[in-house]
């Protein structure tokens, strides 16, 4: 069995199947998914800290599932908007935890992964993206050594 590390992108996997299916990511199937053909060796959930009970709960089943949850605390602008992504955090992770697997498995549809996509594959990773079809970044998919549609076999 190959060596796999998951990344999930917790904010975009949440909204982006929210707006495609009303519908919230199953991530005990996902887990299952990836266990039956590959060793899990890290697996990397990245938040946003609200600090709110259903959050709380939601990240201890993370926990509880293998995940190693990752919090950033939620920043609300002076004009309203928000601030929260953890792109930057998601790369150095990848970077830094690739020599130790041969698979890095992410979860996100976001576009800017296509860099880090196309750096792990320059150093002979293979890289399977998980996304909502229609919310998935073009660029990110045709990076991919393997994209996986997000569809009904991985929703609640």
């Amino acid at each position: 069995m190959h060596k796999t590390l998951i990344l999930v992108d917790v904010q975009n996997v949440y909204y982006t199947c929210r707006q495609a299916y009303q519908r919230n990511f199953n991530y005990n199937a996902f887990w299952q998914q990836i266990q039956q053909c590959s060793h899990i060796e890290k697996a990397f959930a990245y938040a946003i800290a609200r600090n709110d009970t259903k959050q709380r709960e939601f990240q201890n089943i993370l926990r509880a599932i293998g995940f190693d949850v990752k919090l950033k605390p939620f920043i609300q602008r002076s004009d309203g908007s928000a601030k929260g992504d953890w792109d930057v955090g998601i790369t150095v992770d990848a970077l830094e935890h690739a020599s130790d697997v041969d698979e890095v498995v992410l979860v996100s549809g976001d576009g800017d992964f296509d860099i880090l996509v196309n750096a792990l594959k320059r150093r002979g990773k293979t890289v399977t993206v998980y996304g909502v079809p229609s919310l998935t970044a073009e660029s990110l998919q045709k990076a991919a050594s393997h994209y996986v549609a997000i569809d009904a076999a991985l929703l609640l």
